[in-house]
């Protein structure tokens, strides 16, 4: 694999409890600031995303949620435990890269589906019926 067909690799990775986000530069010079909330409501998780297109739950009440702590996963990604309970993302280096790059316009689309969906950002979640995939 050639370098430049490769996705860009982290260089240096911290957890800003007070300011809530997660600061990440990578090889290609790019440098992000990643907020908490943000990762949370767009963990790739089955748990959020769904098995499918079509079948992400909408996520609430996640303005105030902190990263309790962060395991490596090989040599390609992070396993947050967020103080909600949420452990069950791996966010890949790639991914954290696209969280970062396009935080506008993630942003932008979660506001827009809270619209749609007649919710608030803080309203708390509405219990789940059991396990991770319990909705299911």
């Amino acid at each position: 694999m050639s370098a430049s067909a490769r996705s860009p690799q982290p260089t240096a990775v911290t957890v800003h409890q007070s300011s809530r986000v997660l600061e990440i530069a990578f090889d290609d010079g790019a440098h992000f600031r990643i907020p908490f909330e943000l990762m949370r409501v767009y963990s790739p998780s089955a748990e959020v995303q769904g098995h499918g297109p079509g079948q992400e739950v909408l996520q609430t009440g996640k303005r105030e949620v902190v990263i309790e702590a962060v395991e490596p996963v090989g040599h390609y990604a992070l396993q947050p435990r967020f103080s909600d309970g949420h452990d069950s993302g791996i966010f890949t280096w790639e991914y954290l890269y696209r969280l970062g790059a396009e935080q506008e316009a993630l942003w932008a689309r979660y506001e827009q589906r809270l619209a749609e969906a007649g919710l608030e950002r803080d309203l708390p979640m509405a219990p789940s019926s059991g396990g991770a995939c319990g909705h299911h």
